[in-house]
């Protein structure tokens, strides 16, 4: 089954990344992204994994009257913000938080697991 893990941070937990962190915890952290997604690459439960840039990037969209209307905002009002995301191939929702778990932001963030629905 598909599953999708949503990598949620706040300003607070970006502020850890950021200052908390020294270099060389950064590093180790982008190591170990690289090392679970080598991991999941090879066991052939990765699908895809994004970062997404921060949410001052975004657009809100919304279609009225047929119109697509965009905007910087507002968004829906939210404490944590998606970062980034996993789409895995995995045995069962308990492999699924094994691997959210092993995702280096989880530590100071949190991650939200889905399983995908199969559509028809």
């Amino acid at each position: 089954m598909k599953y999708l893990i949503l990598i949620y941070r706040n300003p607070s937990t970006r502020k850890i990344w950021e200052e908390g962190f020294t270099d060389a915890d950064r590093a180790a952290a982008y190591r170990a992204y690289a090392e679970l997604n080598d991991s999941l690459t090879a066991s052939g439960e990765l699908i895809v994994s994004e970062s997404l840039m921060d949410v001052e990037e975004a657009r809100h969209v919304i279609v009225r009257d047929g119109r697509a209307l965009a905007s910087d905002g507002p968004f829906a009002e939210v404490k944590e913000l998606l970062a980034g995301f996993y789409l895995v191939e995995a045995d069962s929702m308990d492999r699924a938080v094994e691997i959210a778990a092993a995702i280096p932001e989880v530590a100071v963030g949190a991650a939200e697991i889905r399983p995908v629905r199969e559509l028809p």
